[in-house]
């Protein structure tokens, strides 16, 4: 049975990319029963007669999903954070490189609209940027005249991996996919709000071949709820946290009140960003008071 990558989901119907084809399937009757949903991304086993009638039988294990959009095997997400209209916010940015975290997906930040920016705002930026290169993520912040230095920059992450565009609503995330691919032609934001619909202008998810990678088409998702986190995996998202954290006087140190914890005294002696640890204590309390959610899978 060839084995494909599902590259497209509209309608009920997946097409899968085999050997420089895409077939036309639809999924196993018994998937609902098994509560699987194949996504954009998916590998599988199907079978075909012709380009247009194939079904999908199997599919095979994910190293990774994401729910918005909801894509399989995702290597890279790129955060788009606007500079300003709206203005940086460290707290979204931190929402992101979290779910990134938890999912073992590569993060590369770039930040958009640096064209507006006072040149006393400019320089904020750029002290974020040593921040988080510092924590280890890659920023990329455009030249005010020009933007092809850090477009290039961007697309040498494309090659061999799938890639998803993320970040705040009205960051410019559709109109940074265009500017990558001007043949594309997205609809950015402005079509879908004169048509009242400013929020979701993708409707559907499909993988792109760019520049010898795949690159989703959704301008993602802008806001984070950590619905699939629980408490004591957050820190292990903070790779500034994880660096410092067998110092530590007890294992499993949650970095609240704990005597002998290494992760406070750094950020007392500012090696840690006191942004960044007040972010990681509002996540964790938001993930201790949230309600549990119940499924058919607890009541079996």
């Amino acid at each position: 049975m060839p084995e494909g990558q599902i590259r497209k989901a509209l309608s009920g119907f997946y097409y899968v990319y085999y050997k420089g084809e895409t077939y036309q399937t639809r999924g196993r009757g018994n998937f609902r029963k098994r509560d699987l949903t194949p996504l954009v991304g998916d590998y599988v086993l199907f079978e075909s007669g012709n380009l247009k009638e194939g079904v999908v039988k199997e599919l095979l294990p994910r190293k990774n999903e994401l729910v918005r959009p909801p894509v399989a095997n995702v290597d890279i997400g790129v955060v788009v954070m606007s500079a300003i209209e709206p203005n940086f916010s460290t707290n979204l940015l931190d929402r992101f490189l979290v779910t990134l975290e938890s999912k073992g997906i590569q993060a590369v930040i770039y930040v958009s609209k640096i064209d507006l920016l006072s040149s006393e705002t400019l320089q904020e930026i750029k002290e974020k940027q040593q921040a988080y290169e510092k924590i280890g993520y890659p920023i990329i912040v455009p030249e005010k005249e020009d933007n092809k230095k850090a477009l290039e920059e961007l697309v040498s992450y494309f090659p061999g991996k799938l890639t998803v565009f993320m970040g705040q609503s009205g960051a410019g995330k559709s109109t940074l996919l265009n500017s990558i691919a001007p043949d594309l032609l997205l609809k950015t934001a402005e079509i879908s709000s004169a048509l009242g619909r400013g929020k979701h202008t993708t409707r559907h998810v499909e993988l792109l071949p760019l520049y010898d990678g795949l690159v989703a088409d959704t301008p993602g998702f802008s806001s984070i709820d950590f619905l699939e986190l629980e408490a004591e995996e957050l820190s292990a998202c903070f790779p500034d946290f994880v660096e410092v954290q067998d110092e530590c006087r007890f294992r499993g140190c949650m970095h609240k009140k704990e005597p002998g914890c290494q992760v406070k005294k750094d950020v007392e002696l500012k090696k840690i960003p006191e942004y960044r640890y007040q972010h990681y204590l509002q996540f964790l309390n938001e993930i201790e008071s949230r309600k549990p959610r119940y499924n058919n899978k607890d009541k079996k």
